[in-house]
């Protein structure tokens, strides 16, 4: 559940950073959503990016189609797209939506690994031990011979 939140977070984040780079740099909305399927590297993500490009390309707005994936993307990323695509600044609103969600990888990786720290050294101190008493147990035992 932590890493496929983590998981689901980054590639939303990849998404919306390469639909701004895309839009930035003047490639029209349809072309650059076949870019921003690969650039996901996730296949859900893939698969729903390319129905929007065939949803987009029939007219469609973008943030409609994207309401229609409501698991994949959340309300407040749809509301920033659609803020985006009425005030004609589709590649700003889509970078911040990408950096919010950055930040929020960055914070879930930070607490993971915060977790995950006394574990692994609870962990390192079992191996050790079990290391030090398998060196030692068999001179106790020579010990106990003589």
């Amino acid at each position: 559940p932590v890493i496929g939140r983590i998981l689901h977070k980054a590639a939303l984040a990849r998404f919306t950073r390469t639909l701004s780079t895309m839009f930035a740099a003047g490639v029209p909305l349809v072309e650059a959503m076949e870019s921003v399927a690969g650039a996901t590297g996730n296949i859900l993500f893939q698969e729903a990016v390319m129905t929007m490009r065939e949803q987009v390309a029939t007219g469609q707005q973008l943030h409609l189609s994207m309401q229609e994936r409501m698991d994949l993307f959340p309300n407040m990323a749809i509301q920033m797209i659609a803020i985006g695509e009425e005030s004609g600044s589709l590649d700003e609103m889509s970078a911040k939506v990408a950096e919010f969600y950055e930040a929020e990888v960055d914070n879930l990786v930070d607490n993971l690994s915060t977790l995950l720290e006394p574990l692994i050294m609870a962990i390192l101190g079992v191996l050790v031990g079990g290391l030090v008493t398998a060196m030692y147990l068999p001179i106790f035992q020579m010990g106990n011979v003589i």
